[in-house]
């Protein structure tokens, strides 16, 4: 049988994406484009907002229109959340966001049988790490690793919680193996990711912390490199930056979810930091790692959000110099209780604000794009397109370097202008 793919939303859904491609090859299935003729389309779902929510319906209504005789299976945070949705669609096997083997076996059945099935579990119920492949069937260059599942913040705008449960941990040792595993299958850079990984080992006995996690695996693997997916700002301590500074295979990019510039802002949305703790995680990673990009996200026009508010996120844009960001304008998520909060902010406020918010954003990058110029890094090559080799440096700068392709090849290159998205280089070694 073959199967396709589409994938919505965030790494972690990509890399399980990744595991169920891998575990149907285990079958001895295939798989294929989703422009071909296939026996089975999975659509793996994201409901972060109400905007991802029509996304996936989009394309689900699509796939039935152009494959109205395949079998498709819909799993994800979305059918998670509202399952009779998804099979109110006409979707034949409908899955959550766990137990994604077994998901898989009703696809191959229901391609045999064309019989309709339905799994989804509680999953604020969940207290296992659910262990899937790591890695993906295609081209080797960057590997996801996922080491931890669920979240408990609670955010008032977020309905993660609700659909991916409480935090459970992968143990060590086995992050450990897989990492090696990667490694051993010819990946240069392996990336840590999670729904909340800054929470990675509360569950656990010992209640092990993610820098001792983190030492491990950059100590085991010096030859590769180790980035870690988004974190939550608090980890970020003077400890933290001195456990892991001495490792020259970790990746100089932290992405600290900010959301909000305001404090009164944060606090209606439930956040547990203030900007003073945030800026303080800013100024410990810049003296700790030298020349680091701290990447982050900002949702424009919460409820509530006066001017001088969105004023305040502006300057505290500015305060933290961020290498990039993506600006989101706030999306009702029914379900949430910002969705029943007063004052929501009118659709035409809140594209102009993230508009201008945008436009500070870029201000802010170029400042510190302009302090990577004329610097020397390593640059990892993961594609060849237009007759560029294309990679990213440590800290996660586009590296655009003409010529041919170097696929999953380190060299050195000196950033020479900004160029596209990222900057043109000069090959400095071969």
């Amino acid at each position: 049988m073959k199967f396709a793919f589409y994938t919505l939303g965030c790494k972690v859904n990509q890399y399980e994406t990744q595991a169920m491609e891998q575990l149907l090859a285990r079958w001895g299935h295939q798989v294929g484009a989703w422009q071909e003729a296939c026996d089975g389309y999975i659509v793996n779902t994201c409901s972060v907002t109400a905007v991802a929510d029509r996304k996936n319906r989009t394309v689900i209504r699509r796939l039935q229109k152009d494959r109205p005789e395949a079998v498709i299976g819909v799993c994800g945070c979305y059918s998670q959340h509202d399952a009779q949705a998804v099979q109110q669609l006409g979707v034949t096997v409908v899955g959550g966001s766990a137990q994604r083997e077994r998901f898989l076996q009703d696809m191959v059945a229901a391609v045999a049988d064309r019989q309709q099935r339905l799994q989804v579990d509680q999953a604020l119920k969940r207290r296992s790490f659910e262990y899937l492949p790591a890695g993906g069937l295609g081209e080797r260059t960057r590997a996801m690793l996922k080491i931890q599942d669920g979240c408990v913040n609670f955010c008032t705008y977020c309905i993660i919680p609700y659909t991916r449960g409480p935090v459970r941990s992968a143990d060590p040792e086995t992050v450990l193996h897989q990492a090696e595993d990667l490694a051993g299958r010819g990946y240069k850079e392996i990336v840590l990711t999670g729904i909340e990984i800054a929470s990675w080992g509360v569950d656990l006995p010992g209640k092990p912390a993610l820098a001792a996690l983190v030492a491990d695996v950059c100590g085991a693997l010096p030859d590769v490199r180790i980035r870690l997916g988004s974190l939550e700002p608090r980890i970020i301590t003077e400890e933290f930056c001195l456990g892991l500074k001495g490792f020259a295979n970790l990746c100089p990019h932290f992405h600290l979810s900010l959301q909000s510039g305001s404090d009164t802002v944060l606090a209606r949305m439930r956040r547990k930091y203030d900007t003073a703790r945030y800026l303080q995680s800013v100024k410990l990673l810049n003296a700790h790692f030298p020349g680091c990009s701290v990447t982050t996200d900002m949702i424009v026009g919460f409820p509530g959000e006066t001017e001088e508010e969105f004023a305040q996120s502006l300057r505290f844009i500015e305060a933290c110099g961020f290498a990039d960001m993506h600006i989101f304008p706030y999306s009702r998520r029914p379900g949430t209780p910002a969705d029943k909060m007063p004052d929501q902010i009118p659709n035409s406020l809140k594209e102009d604000r993230s508009r201008r918010a945008i436009e500070k954003a870029a201000q802010v990058r170029r400042a510190w794009l302009s302090r990577q110029l004329g610097t020397t890094q390593p640059v990892l090559f993961e594609e060849a397109k237009g007759g560029y080799a294309i990679g990213h440096t440590p800290n996660y700068l586009k590296v655009y370097l003409p010529g041919e392709d170097l696929h999953n090849r380190v060299l050195q290159v000196r950033l020479e202008e900004a160029f596209d998205d990222g900057v043109l280089g000069r090959l400095v070694t071969s």
